[in-house]
């Protein structure tokens, strides 16, 4: 008996993409519960795209030059509408701080004693809001990016779309992995959130999506021919941002753009490696109570 029971039994991976599919439906459910409330915090995000048009008009008719790091007025707000788009994507808003919160009041132990991958169930969790998240912002989104496609240079071809369809993609596990690991430190410290808001700042810096990375290749490093944008370019934060608006507008190409994908590639298994490092060692040194 105990052995036609383990021939019908559906292998452990299988079982394991089964459990995934639960937490994203439990996940998809909770995220609309409070729909009112999503939409409305959805498309006010859209409201700092009318200031960033009206500055850097005013910076360009400020400085009388028809472009600043190769980008004319017209590049400029087309690349923070496509940051705005990667952000969709890599930001994972409140991630680092739950995390913290659930090892300092003692939720997370339930992830200890059931069969549910805690970093699964907050990737599933992820997905879930994105996929809500890009329900409600495509109509918004689409609105934007028609009244505003005067700025845009004519479409690239097939494979820069695959590339940068593959970049939203990879930027999305970077963030989740990111974050994720930040709030891992919670393990080891019992306030994380000064340190979830000095990364925020230096993300927010070096991502691009304050101002093209481009702007930084003027700025020296006090080594020999090395600006401050060769250094960001070998850190992760710009393929949170940057990147795939640099790749949609033709400022990667070629080996570069291979290059520059295998990097950011390898960026998100560092993290997720360094996300399930932090996991285990965190859970062996962990004391719950609460909950």
């Amino acid at each position: 008996m105990s052995g036609g029971f383990e021939a019908i039994r559906p292998p452990g991976q299988l079982q394991g993409l089964r459990t995934w599919w639960t937490m994203l439906k439990i996940s998809l459910e909770e995220r609309l519960v409070y729909r009112g409330d999503f939409v409305l915090g959805t498309l006010m995000r859209f409201l700092p795209i009318v200031t960033q048009v009206f500055l850097w008009t005013a910076v360009f008719s400020a400085t009388n030059r028809g472009d600043i790091a190769g980008y004319s007025r017209n590049d400029i707000v087309a690349y923070y509408l496509l940051t705005m788009l990667t952000r969709a994507f890599s930001s994972m808003p409140g991630l680092a701080t739950s995390i913290a919160r659930s090892v300092r009041d003692g939720s997370v132990k339930k992830f200890l004693i059931q069969p549910v991958d805690y970093v699964s169930f907050l990737l599933a969790a992820r997905v879930a809001h994105k996929l809500v998240y890009y329900a409600v912002a495509v109509v918004p989104f689409g609105a934007v990016f028609l009244l505003c496609r005067g700025y845009f240079p004519p479409p690239p071809d097939a494979t820069t779309i695959a590339a940068f369809l593959l970049s939203l993609a990879l930027s999305f596990l970077l963030g989740f992995f990111m974050e994720a690991t930040l709030g891992m430190l919670g393990f080891w410290f019992m306030e994380v959130s000064s340190i979830v808001f000095g990364y925020m700042l230096v993300q927010y810096l070096l991502s691009g999506h304050m101002f093209p990375i481009d702007l930084l290749a003027g700025v020296p490093t006090g080594l020999a021919g090395v600006s401050l944008a060769d250094v960001v370019h070998w850190l992760p934060f710009e393929y949170t941002a940057y990147f795939s608006a640099a790749v949609w507008l033709g400022k990667v190409q070629g080996a570069q753009l291979a290059w520059s994908l295998g990097i950011e590639a390898a960026w998100v298994v560092v993290m997720a490696v360094a996300c399930r490092v932090a996991w285990r060692r965190g859970t062996r040194r962990y004391s719950a109570f609460g909950g």
